[in-house]
């Protein structure tokens, strides 16, 4: 069968390397054999092309099939489920929600992958390697149980000709995380005095949907002082003094910065997509969102509209001092249960050569990052702002300046949090109900104690 659009065999060749300066060489197999492969659709048609590529690459290297089926994002999620649940599974699968591996290794659903990670270690950023050990439950273990192929961090996105036209030059914008976002105030009121009645500050999701609030919250928390809300032996510390305070000072400034009408107030019921949306259409100033999808998504046809934003990562905050921010991966996992174990690994050690990930991550457009810093150092694809204005500050927030794992990665009780947006519903009980910011702060820390009271990880 040759049906590239969701479910395939890929069977075409490429002439492109196979050997990489820390992978094996690939040797066709005497008994070639066939793993069944999940996918999630990529942001941009070019995602998915590389990933064809890549597959063709990989049969031709190995003398193995792919059966592949590419699903969209939210689908697969749901369809990962139910295969687990029901035991017909793929022989690998991406992961589907960044939270998904720690998740179901706790519950001892996943295959063990480390001996695929394991000659990694020394060369991969620290904090994808962090998100792709994770804690089983029923073992008393940690262990790899993903493989990331891609690294993801959130930078700010914003239209340098609404600056300019408020008056205002990029170079004005402050480094000090108050202050940043405090800039872009005076520039929406000098924007609506000239008649654009409708543009805001800022795009931040404030809503109870999706990944954008939990990764706006979890930047303001970092700002704040609050990164110690959960350290890595997985304990959670609601009860810490200077936790508390960052999170009573990002529900002050989120809360606020809301209804005094510098969040559009349609943000409350936004989901993933609807910030870039409101972003390119000029609702909003400057934005917070993950990957370069706001200029990948809609902008780069449009050259002149591509060219003026500006993306920009998280500077310093408060004291002065490096920001630290947080890093997403995109990987693959192999389900238990998976009749092909063996073709799985080996798809995933091909992967992580540095020429064939290369190519895969570059034909994607750079939206997602190699999580080898040493891969995009001295590469000008990655870093010269002439071939690409967005890509070397997204590298350089990624795998130069300091990150972190989400904090899923030290205890799987974090997904939990995620998925209920506990500080999100405090936000909501604060512009709502007129909640006081630290009573529904509190509440919300003692809903998170409740949730890792039931996530309890060995010594």
């Amino acid at each position: 069968m040759n049906n590239l659009t969701r479910r395939s065999l890929l069977r075409t060749s490429l002439g492109l390397a196979a050997a990489g300066a820390f992978a094996r060489p690939y040797i066709a197999n005497a008994q070639a054999k066939t793993a069944q492969v999940w996918w999630a659709q990529g942001f941009v048609p070019e995602e998915d092309e590389a990933l064809k590529t890549m597959v063709a690459s990989y049969q031709k290297a190995s003398g193995n099939s792919i059966d592949l089926t590419i699903v969209p994002f939210a689908p697969l999620r749901q369809k990962i489920i139910s295969a687990i649940t029901s035991g017909v599974v793929p022989d690998l699968t991406t992961i589907g929600v960044l939270e998904m591996p720690a998740l179901q290794a706790w519950e001892n659903n996943l295959v063990d992958v480390s001996d695929v990670l394991e000659p990694h270690k020394a060369t991969m950023v620290p904090a994808a390697l962090a998100t792709a050990s994770c804690y089983n439950n029923v073992e008393k273990r940690r262990a790899y149980y993903c493989v990331p192929y891609g690294a993801t961090v959130n930078p700010f996105h914003i239209w340098k000709s609404l600056v300019e036209k408020a008056g205002y030059k990029m170079s004005d914008i402050p480094k000090t995380w108050d202050k940043f976002i405090d800039f872009f105030v005076p520039v929406e009121k000098e924007l609506q005095k000239q008649g654009m009645r409708h543009t805001y500050a800022t795009g931040f999701v404030v809503s109870t949907i999706g990944n954008d609030p939990n990764a706006t919250f979890a930047q303001f928390l970092l700002a704040y002082g609050g990164n110690g809300i959960v350290t890595t032996d997985g304990k959670f510390h609601g009860d810490d003094k200077q936790v508390q305070e960052a999170v009573i000072k990002a529900l002050e400034k989120l809360t606020t910065y809301y209804m005094d009408g510098h969040i559009p107030q349609s943000s409350i019921n936004w989901n993933d997509a609807d910030d870039n949306n409101a972003f390119h259409s000029k609702l909003c100033v400057m934005d917070f969102d993950g990957t370069l999808s706001t200029e990948l998504g809609m902008l780069r046809a449009q050259k002149d509209e591509y060219n003026d934003v500006v993306t920009m990562p998280p500077q310093l905050d408060n004291n002065g001092k490096q920001m630290l921010t947080q890093m997403g991966i995109f990987g693959t996992m192999i389900p238990k249960g998976a009749k092909n174990v063996a073709v799985a690994k080996d798809f995933q050690r091909f992967m992580l050569q540095p020429e064939i990930n290369s190519a895969f991550l570059k034909g994607g457009l750079g939206r997602l990052l190699p999580a080898f810093p040493e891969m995009a150092k001295n590469d000008p694809w990655w870093n010269d702002p002439k071939r690409d204005p967005h890509v070397p500050p997204y590298v350089q927030q990624g795998l130069i300046n300091p990150t972190k794992p989400d904090y899923f990665a030290y205890n799987p009780a974090w997904a939990r949090v995620r998925s209920e947006h506990t500080f999100h519903i405090a936000f909501h009980d604060i512009v709502a109900d007129k909640v006081p910011v630290k009573d529904a702060a509190m509440k919300a820390l003692k809903r998170i104690t409740e949730i890792f009271g039931k996530y309890q990880i060995a010594a």
